[in-house]
């Protein structure tokens, strides 16, 4: 298939286009028409999966022509091990936030045509090879998600989208920025990220330090990365359900990734002398400090919110150790927490749907009336205590591995914090489920077939990965391998690793 990433990345614009045609009464046909466009999205991300080489670095399903060759800006896509694992995370959270949205009554045509914008702008993302095409893509998930928490959201929808809008629009300038940077910097000017990355070492240790520092701060908001991290409680507290599930799943890894595909491919020296710093330490006070907040929630919503930025920093240390185990489990780790986080939004939405509220202390004893709710969800906190069988424990694991041979100090912080993250969700889960029954609660229904249907095949891919995860690692060894040399061999690389 010569065009499989155009196809991936644009066919929800198709379901969107067909859902404006259709009249605004027919809520139910609407739903499945965002349903069924998010199906060979999915179908394409698999067969990606199944017909990726696993043992070369290159890019591979290629596709590239001339758009606007005045500035040298070309339709450029392709995947490789970097960018793989994030498309198909990016298929099955769509795929799942979708039916999740069924709960969606207001305004259900705009909703839905919004919703599948942002997957075309997210999926665009990973799959652009060109800095400009990328960036086009990375502005167009702002607005969808601007209104999608705006209109559809909680009592405190519009300050919440704006704060949202107002840091990532923020972070968005920084970028394009050191994008313009990088375009003029070279002769000829290019916003090809391969030639970008095969001039690396012609570009002054000055100026990679001034481009690497604002596309971090760009990424880091996106991450959310202390001290950029206060949108995101707000965002998730106040967005529906399934809003809540792509933020978490996908969004996030979005700083990740642009960390990855960008500063470290294109910037190795400057990445070199500064990710011990800007990830490794900044990553550290996010695992700590996203634990000790998620422990003093009351809000079910907001506690699983900071344990995302607490498990997202995970990711930063292991980026930042240059190490085979450390990469490796970062990105291991980004897949895993978009599975894990998605079930955890999901399962808050279940029950506010049913209480029409979140506070931990107003529930008690549902174990014993929502006995397939309460199981699937002590999996989801198993699974993010990051407990040996599932998921979360290999990548974790990984990363502390890799770390501990470069950053020690920080490696016996990241990993004391599973205490704490043990703490609050034993806590939680003892105070929601466990205990004599709540009577405002007696008649509450179990999971209906839709909702047991979008968390069981994200609890078989966690399961599944926690004894197996060679089935991601296998798919981004290669690729995060070399990317590590590269860094280690740019001019600068004597700079002492330990700090």
């Amino acid at each position: 298939m010569s065009h499989v990433l155009t196809i991936i990345t644009f066919v929800p614009l198709l379901g969107a286009a067909a859902i404006l045609l259709c009249p605004g009464e027919q809520k139910s046909l609407i739903k499945w028409i965002a349903v069924i466009a998010t199906v060979p999205q999915l179908l394409l991300a698999i067969y990606l999966f199944a017909n990726f080489d696993t043992s070369v670095t290159t890019l591979q399903f290629v596709e590239k022509y001339p758009w606007i060759a005045s500035y040298h800006i070309d339709y450029f896509m392709g995947v490789d091990g970097i960018s793989i694992s994030m498309v198909l995370l990016t298929a099955i959270i769509c795929f799942i936030a979708a039916l999740a949205s069924f709960g969606i009554e207001r305004a259900v045509k705009g909703y839905f045509a919004l919703f599948l914008l942002l997957d075309t702008g997210m999926m665009g993302v990973f799959v652009s090879v060109d800095f400009f095409l990328f960036y086009i893509f990375w502005e167009v998930m702002l607005l969808p998600m601007y209104f999608l928490i705006g209109i559809w959201g909680g009592p405190r929808r519009e300050y919440a989208a704006i704060k949202f809008f107002l840091y990532t629009l923020l972070g968005s300038v920084l970028i394009l920025l050191a994008m313009l940077g990088l375009y003029y910097y070279n002769s000829p000017v290019t916003f090809d990220m391969t030639k970008l990355a095969a001039n690396a070492s012609s570009y002054s240790l000055n100026f990679q330090r001034i481009a690497w520092i604002a596309l971090f701060i760009g990424f880091a908001i996106k991450i959310p990365a202390f001290p950029f991290h206060t949108w995101l409680p707000d965002a998730h507290v106040e967005a529906p359900t399934a809003i809540s599930v792509i933020l978490a799943g996908v969004l996030l890894k979005m700083g990740t990734y642009g960390i990855l595909r960008i500063n470290y491919s294109i910037l190795p020296a400057a990445s070199h002398e500064l990710a011990w710093l800007f990830l490794g330490v900044i990553g550290t006070i996010n695992i700590v400090y996203g634990a000790l907040c998620a422990m003093a929630q009351k809000d079910f919503k907001k506690l699983i919110a900071y344990s995302s930025i607490s498990h997202m920093g995970y990711v930063m240390l292991g980026a930042a150790a240059f190490t085979a185990a450390g990469i490796n489990g970062a990105v291991l780790q980004m897949f895993n927490h978009g599975t894990v986080t998605a079930m955890l939004f999901i399962l808050v939405g279940v029950i506010y749907d049913r209480a029409h509220h979140r506070e931990i202390n107003g529930f008690g004893g549902l174990a014993s009336h929502m006995p397939l709710y309460t199981g699937i969800t002590g999996l989801a906190f198993f699974a993010a205590m990051g407990l040996p069988g599932m998921s979360a424990f290999i990548s974790e694991v990984l990363v502390l591995i890799g770390a501990w041979q470069t950053h020690p100090i920080m490696t016996v912080l990241g990993a004391a914090t599973a205490i704490l993250t043990a703490g609050y969700m034993l806590w939680t889960f003892q105070r929601i489920y466990l205990g004599p029954i709540n009577d405002k609660y007696v008649g509450l229904p179990d999971l209906s077939f839709r909702e047991a249907f979008t968390l069981v095949p994200l609890a078989i891919i966690v399961l599944i990965l926690g004894v197996y995860p060679h089935a991601v690692l296998d798919l981004i060894n290669t690729s995060l391998v070399h990317l590590n040399q590269v860094v280690l061999a740019a001019p600068g690389a004597a700079i002492a690793m330990v700090r």
